[in-house]
């Protein structure tokens, strides 16, 4: 159960990773942010997918481009990541 947990937050911290690069270099494709955060294609291209579905990101002819949704969830993410780690440390005693 650990294990798939922890799994799932390796994977959110990718998107939150790729969310930021895009936000910051946009637009930019597959090829030059897997060279920029060292990952391979295939994960970039994996959370590419993720967060256009959810609304993160947007597809353009130039490459990937960042949403009001992409400034919102970084925005709040310490907030969020406090509050979590708060539940997580409420399960811990």
């Amino acid at each position: 159960m650990i294990d798939k947990l922890r799994s799932e937050i390796e994977l959110f911290g990718r998107h939150i990773e790729i969310a930021r690069a895009v936000r910051d270099h946009q637009p930019i494709g597959i090829t030059k942010l897997a060279e920029l955060l060292d990952l391979p294609v295939h994960r970039v291209r994996y959370s590419l997918r993720v967060l256009e579905q959810d609304g993160y990101i947007s597809a353009s002819p130039a490459g990937a481009v960042a949403t009001q949704r992409t400034e919102a969830l970084l925005g709040a993410l310490d907030q969020n990541l406090d509050d979590l780690i708060a539940i997580l440390s409420s399960i811990r005693r």
